[in-house]
């Protein structure tokens, strides 16, 4: 099977997991705004913003790394070396669910959450974050492992069915305020059982890697080089609108906030079809890296360049004619949401052109290299909200966000191009099918 089919293939099963399971979520989220009402449905929304970026922190960056290395010490048969990871791994998890329990209620006052959404509920939304950080985890291990069924439908299509499964046992509720409550409880409870078993998965994947070599020296630094960047660069991006709904949270009501989060939810959902692609590749990519085979690494990016670009395309047409649809289950109010979607949408495009400059950037050993560029994504954004929010609501909104995203996606194109000599954007495919057809005149 040629590369462009491997990649349709796996990552369109990839993606159509995460369609199936995003169904899921959208039709609890409908219901939330129906039934309880989009006050409520935006709390919700905020709660689960708060969840991931906690998530992602939990792990210290070693989630961001950890397809890298297992890929390496996969290919190098290191058994010995990957276990070591993991433990360092999911040792940084276990001490800052401890961290959170003892010192997060103490800190809810000073930071201003003292009678918010997050502190009436801590408990459940620290375990939700335990058991989100176990998966991040599980699933970067797994795909480094060439593994990625199992390594996405934990979060693809298990974590929907739990949040399905908890609006139902509460949506009879006669306050809505209880009911959301035990819902929350519920999916946290869940969430860490099906957490730990896909942490069995990991395990049992270990016996498939041969153990050849001796431990390394000093591999932790290593491990803390590329850990530390990729944390904030993966908060910056993969949790881009978290962090944009959390800033929003002060310039919009309670409605416009549900709406727009539903419009960055159904971003992530499309984003996710391009993500599913680089999962696909990238241990792939990483094996010619470590082999110093340049000209197959070059080969593979521009495949996956253009697949992913491709793929955003389409789903940008795709949402653009589906999105008033979709959002008209949420309410009449939720079609307003429809333009703001489709130039958030346009930015997942942009994205995809300007290809995986982050990714190229810490194979060759330049990890901290894109940090200038990430902070001026935010830093576009936070001036973005604050100059356009107030006169355009949430166009606006989108707008500052496809600004800042396309302000990070070109730095780092060009970063790449001037440091590590590589042209991560679509362009590389069409010059590897020029150099491709050349001996053929």
């Amino acid at each position: 099977m040629s590369m462009h089919k491997r990649l349709a293939s796996q990552s369109g099963i990839i993606f159509g997991a995460r369609l199936g399971g995003a169904g899921l979520i959208f039709l609890v989220q409908a219901l939330i705004a129906r039934m309880w009402g989009p006050e409520l449905l935006g709390e919700y929304l905020i709660v689960i913003a708060t969840v991931n970026l906690i998530a992602v922190a939990m792990p210290l960056g070693f989630h961001t790394v950890g397809t890298y290395f297992a890929a390496e010490y996969r290919a190098r048969g290191e058994r010995r070396q990957l276990v070591v990871f993991l433990m360092r791994s999911y040792g940084h998890v276990v001490g800052a669910l401890l961290l959170l329990l003892l010192v997060g209620p103490l800190l809810l006052g000073p930071m201003g959450q003292g009678q918010s959404v997050l502190a009436e509920h801590f408990v459940p939304v620290v375990l939700l974050a335990f058991g989100t950080a176990l998966v991040y985890v599980n699933g970067a291990l797994l795909v480094g492992l060439k593994r990625p069924f199992a390594g996405f439908f934990a979060d693809t299509m298990f974590r929907p069915m739990i949040v399905m499964g908890g609006f139902l046992a509460t949506m009879g509720f006669a306050s809505p305020v209880e009911g959301f409550s035990l819902m929350l409880w519920i999916i946290a409870l869940g969430y860490v059982a099906i957490a730990l078993v896909h942490f069995g998965f990991v395990i049992t994947s270990l016996d498939r890697i041969p153990d050849m070599t001796q431990l390394r020296p000093r591999e932790s630094r290593r491990w803390w080089r590329f850990a530390l960047p990729w944390v904030l660069i993966s908060l910056a991006t993969d949790f881009f609108f978290d962090i944009d709904l959390l800033l929003l949270s002060h310039a919009l009501s309670r409605e416009e906030l549900a709406i727009f989060g539903v419009c960055t939810r159904l971003f992530s959902l499309i984003s996710f079809g391009v993500a599913a692609v680089y999962a696909v590749t990238m241990p792939d990519i990483f094996e010619s890296q470590a082999n110093a085979d340049r000209a197959a690494f070059k080969r593979k990016v521009g495949d996956a360049n253009f697949v992913a670009s491709v793929i955003s395309i389409a789903l940008f047409a795709g949402m653009a004619l589906v999105a008033p649809l979709l959002l008209m289950l949420f309410g009449p109010s939720f079609s307003a949401g429809a333009a703001p979607l489709a130039v958030l949408c346009l930015a997942l495009v942009v994205r995809s052109v300007m290809g995986p400059a982050s990714l190229v950037l810490s194979i060759h050993d330049r990890p901290y290299a894109s940090l200038p560029f990430v902070a001026l994504g935010i830093g576009s954004l936070v001036l973005g909200n604050w100059l356009l929010v107030p006169p355009l609501g949430l166009m606006g909104a989108a707008l500052s966000a496809i600004i800042a995203i396309s302000a990070w996606s070109v730095g780092q194109w060009w970063i790449a191009l001037r440091t590590a000599g590589m042209d991560v954007s679509i362009m590389q495919w069409f010059r590897n099918r020029r150099l491709a057809a050349v001996p053929a005149e």
